[in-house]
């Protein structure tokens, strides 16, 4: 990670190009297992995988003894380096180092200090995680949004019932046409979604949460929308997620709560501890 990458947490298992070229830091890893049969003194399970921690027992002791207390587990280190790989006094530090070699993480001196960091990264890692799920920023205006009555409908892909639109008005009516887009280059205030919906108040520190070289917001307007590949002539169209999963309002939540997880974000990272270097 540089000055242009991120940070990024995931909670499913993931390869090594899951945002471009990526070094992982698990907080579990699995080890297959090649002897399922236990021996008699074997504390080993009869899983197809053993899991692993991804903390070692060296930083855990070395860190206890540091602060001179047992409270502090494997789990508290691994957020505890999700926060400090936020913070900007860090990621200015090491810029240069980050380009082309693995972090070094330092330990802090203080207890107190560690403990914020800790807290920060589990904040951070729960509102990265849940993204989609985080409320809407409560100072957005949303012009022309509405609610779709929903009614229960037997999905014929699975044959079981799901709660889905009325009708199918409500895809067109929250349908990104083309592509969402600002108000202007230089006001981002403004988010026209489509024709029927407008999101006014968008907070400048928002587009100061930035993941691999771009604001969390303007990947969501860049990557939802309706593009042609000129080769192929391959349409993709990201409408049609929201269709098949019975969500007409999906992209529209999306972005709404993209903007809140970019300000609490920001919030977060800009109240970390101060990093002293020799």
């Amino acid at each position: 990670m540089g000055t242009k990458s991120s940070a990024i947490i995931t909670d499913k298992i993931l390869d090594l190009h899951y945002n471009g070229d990526v070094v992982a830091f698990p907080l579990y890893w699995y080890e297959e297992n090649k002897n399922k049969q236990r021996s008699l003194f074997d504390e080993e399970s009869d899983e197809d995988y053993i899991r692993r921690d991804g903390i070692t027992d060296w930083i855990l002791k070395e860190v206890r003894t540091r602060y001179g207390t047992k409270n502090i587990t494997k789990e508290m280190i691994f957020y505890y380096v999700y926060g400090l790989l936020h913070s900007k006094d860090y990621r200015e530090r090491f810029a240069a180092d980050l380009k082309k070699s693995l972090p070094r993480i330092p330990i802090v001196e203080s207890l107190d200090d560690f403990m914020e960091f800790y807290k920060a990264g589990k904040e951070l890692a729960d509102l990265h995680l849940n993204y989609e799920t985080v409320a809407p920023y409560p100072d957005v205006i949303v012009h022309g949004d509405r609610q779709v009555p929903l009614t229960v409908k037997r999905d014929p892909a699975t044959g079981g019932y799901i709660q889905a639109p009325v009708n199918d008005g409500a895809y067109d009516y929250f349908r990104v046409i083309d592509k969402m887009r600002f108000k202007s280059k230089n006001d981002k205030s403004t988010i026209i979604y489509n024709g029927n919906i407008t999101i006014e108040n968008i907070p400048q520190k928002a587009y100061e949460y930035i993941v691999n070289g771009k604001s969390a917001i303007e990947w969501i307007v860049e990557r939802y929308a309706v593009t042609q590949d000129k080769k192929s002539l391959i349409k993709n169209d990201a409408n049609d997620w929201a269709r098949e999963h019975h969500k007409p309002r999906y992209i529209l939540d999306l972005l709404l709560s993209v903007i809140n997880v970019s300000v609490q974000s920001v919030d977060i990272v800009n109240n970390l501890p101060k990093l002293k270097f020799d």
